[in-house]
């Protein structure tokens, strides 16, 4: 549902944010994309759902190309981005009726998709209120609810957790695990491994631009024989 092929982005004509890197994601698996900060997550993120272009490369979401058929492809995107801090001048439900019209959901189901998420993540008494008045996980929740809402069958998700109480993090997860049972596809950044460990069928390893593993957290330890997760991966990102 995702593939990412021989794609470079490069800034200031010097620094290679992303370099030659490839990869996949099929429906039905949840992929983590693991890696120091500066290593290139939050570029690729934006790559993938067409706020910037690649400098070479092809991108193609459930089937469109991004640079081709913009539209569809993100039409395809629940995209969580690495901050909740917009469209903060909106009360909750203006925003959320926003995001409906944008994706046309039909009137009735957006109704009660709000209104089944808003309780899930405990938003319903606040959807009145301006989101300038919200903490950073009410946010951060509020950004979950509105990628969700058109159902789409590909999840981009930066640093989705942060910000996120107990709870609501594990709703998140189930959700992501559901909607993956449903031959959906999830790709997400983390920095925390506990979640990668948990959550992911595979994860990528990134570093300055450049891929460092793609494969099974299982398999990445048996090469790693009595090492702990956290120091392969201090291993592989310090050198």
């Amino acid at each position: 549902m995702i593939q990412f092929e021989n794609v470079t982005k490069t800034y200031n004509k010097s620094v290679r944010a992303v370099d030659d890197i490839s990869f996949n994601v099929k429906g039905g698996e949840i992929v983590g994309f693991i890696g120091p900060n500066g290593s290139g997550k939050t570029t690729t993120m934006k790559m993938l759902t067409g706020i910037i272009k690649p400098d070479s490369g092809k991108i193609t979401i459930n089937g469109f190309n991004i640079r081709t058929d913009p539209i569809k492809a993100k039409e395809s995107i629940g995209y969580i981005a690495d901050s909740p801090d917009m469209f903060l001048r909106l009360r909750g439900n203006e925003f959320l009726e926003l995001i409906g019209d944008i994706y046309h959901v039909p009137s009735a189901d957006r109704q009660e998709r709000v209104r089944s998420l808003a309780e899930k993540f405990g938003l319903t008494e606040a959807l009145p209120a301006p989101m300038m008045s919200y903490s950073h996980g009410m946010r951060q929740k509020m950004m979950v609810i509105a990628a969700l809402l058109h159902k789409p069958p590909v999840w981009i998700l930066d640093e989705p957790m942060i910000g996120l109480d107990p709870k609501s993090a594990f709703e998140l997860k189930q959700l992501m695990r559901e909607h993956t049972k449903e031959g959906n596809a999830v790709f997400f950044s983390t920095h925390v491994l506990e979640v990668a460990e948990k959550l992911c069928d595979r994860v990528i390893i990134i570093k300055n631009g450049k891929m460092l593993y793609s494969g099974t957290l299982e398999e990445l330890e048996k090469q790693n024989k009595n090492e702990s997760l956290e120091n392969i991966f201090l291993e592989l990102t310090e050198k």
